[in-house]
């Protein structure tokens, strides 16, 4: 089956609304599923079950009924008949609290993440030192300039989702580090003096996606953990930090560039919880407390 306006659809995406290639791989895959399915079947609520075949969890399915509806949109905009658009809904996906990184357990990765080569324990720890201290994607991480650091007043300009650019500023210590790192490692990283980015990777180009998951896997292994720490954890870990101490979620969302202050919400149940955990383990009339005390009690 062959979808009308393709062509138009993926030009948008990528020319107008400003997709990422990662995104407008995935409307693709979505957009062929369906594709794939209608060759079989034009049993429009059945697609569901055909998704279940394909061993599709919830979550996925609900991504591509969104991909679906984003282009039957697009098609009804430019005067097609889309019914599909009142057929599909996206199913109820349960929102999982999102995993954080402790200041311990950056720490302990901190340390980790140390060679016998000082340039390169420089280039790692300031890598870490990024991802924690802004909050940013991996994504955004790599493609960080030499050009978006501000100096003197202390920020980074970040590229975020859509081409979006926001100014994130530094600590003193993260600011002072980096000084440090562009100034006595990265000289002796960099193999092209013409080279833009910031983090260097061994072979002395920009770093990639892979090149940071493959560091961080091998950091975490060596720190002790069960499971190498996803570079997520780090931005989850940031905004669940910040909002901890006190800072407002309109300062979060732009920090971490959402769109929507709906999706930076979600760490206020993140926040919840830890308080609940805490008052739990902490409070007097709590039931661990009290089982602690009668223990003490019936040693004596």
């Amino acid at each position: 089956m062959t979808l009308p306006l393709w062509v138009e659809f993926f030009d948008e995406l990528e020319h107008i609304r400003g997709r990422s290639k990662n995104t407008i791989m995935a409307y693709r895959r979505d957009l062929e599923l369906w594709a794939e399915y209608r060759n079989r079947s034009q049993d429009i609520p059945a697609f569901f079950q055909f998704m279940k075949e394909k061993s599709l969890s919830t979550r996925s399915q609900a991504r591509v009924i969104s991909s679906l509806r984003t282009y039957f949109k697009f098609c009804e905009g430019r005067g097609l008949k889309a019914p599909e658009l009142r057929e599909l809904r996206p199913p109820k996906v349960k929102v999982a609290l999102p995993k954080t990184l402790t200041v311990d357990e950056f720490q302990l990765l901190y340390e980790a993440c140390k060679t016998e080569d000082a340039y390169k324990s420089a280039r790692n720890q300031i890598t870490l030192l990024l991802l924690f201290g802004l909050g940013c994607r991996v994504s955004e991480l790599v493609g960080l300039n030499l050009q978006d650091y501000r100096e003197t007043e202390g920020w980074l300009s970040v590229l975020g989702k859509g081409n979006k650019e926001r100014a994130v500023p530094l600590t003193e210590q993260v600011s002072r580090e980096l000084r440090a790192y562009l100034a006595q490692a990265r000289p002796h990283l960099v193999k092209d003096e013409n080279t833009p980015s910031i983090l260097i990777n061994d072979r002395g180009h920009r770093p990639s996606r892979v090149d940071v998951w493959r560091w961080l896997a091998a950091w975490s292994a060596k720190a002790g953990f069960d499971e190498p720490v996803s570079p997520h954890r780090f931005r989850h870990g940031c905004a669940t930090a910040l909002l901890e101490a006190g800072a407002d979620l309109r300062s979060i969302q732009m920090l971490l560039g959402h769109a929507s202050i709906q999706t930076t919400q979600i760490y206020t149940s993140v926040t919840t919880k830890t308080m609940t955990e805490t008052i739990e383990k902490h409070h007097p009339l709590s039931d661990a407390v009290s089982e602690a005390r009668s223990e003490a009690r019936s040693e004596d």
